[in-house]
């Protein structure tokens, strides 16, 4: 049995999205070769989120209570159009998007952004506790970024 709200595990995420990736949080040593890895602690939380690649990327996001794995998210992104979007720009286009989607207090689909020529869309299935989604940015009306997400409550 949860010994946590949803509530309060769904305010944790938000909060530990918005001080790791989207906050530019302190990168760790590589728990994996080639990874890049970020953490965020709250009390009896921890959020664990580890990656590898950068033009195209696949990671995967743990959070843990009493240091029980009690959610996860796993991704894959990937540049279509390196013509018209850098890795770089793509970065800069989420870490907009995703603060403003936080700002909201909430992290899953249904959201929409536009930074300079860049349009950023989210669309997602379910809530929190099982949930699949995608994001993608247009230029110009082409899909110059993918990215695939799914995940949800871990019980044991």
């Amino acid at each position: 049995m949860e010994d946590f709200s949803h509530e309060a595990v769904k305010r944790f995420i938000i909060n530990a999205k918005r001080a790791t990736y989207v906050g530019s949080g302190q990168k760790l040593l590589s728990y994996r070769l080639g990874s890049q890895d970020l953490q965020f602690f709250d009390g009896e939380w921890a959020y664990h989120d580890s990656y590898v690649g950068e033009n195209d990327f696949m990671g995967e996001e743990v959070v843990y209570h009493h240091k029980t794995p009690v959610w996860g998210e796993n991704y894959f992104g990937y540049i279509l159009k390196a013509e018209q979007i850098t890795s770089a720009q793509a970065g800069q286009v989420i870490k907009a998007a995703l603060t403003a989607m936080y700002a909201e207090n909430r992290f899953l689909g249904g959201f929409e952004y536009t930074l300079d020529q860049f349009k950023y869309i989210d669309t997602s299935e379910g809530d929190f506790r099982l949930f699949r989604g995608k994001e993608w940015i247009e230029s110009d009306g082409d899909v110059v970024y993918e990215l695939v997400y799914h995940g949800g409550l871990i019980r044991n």
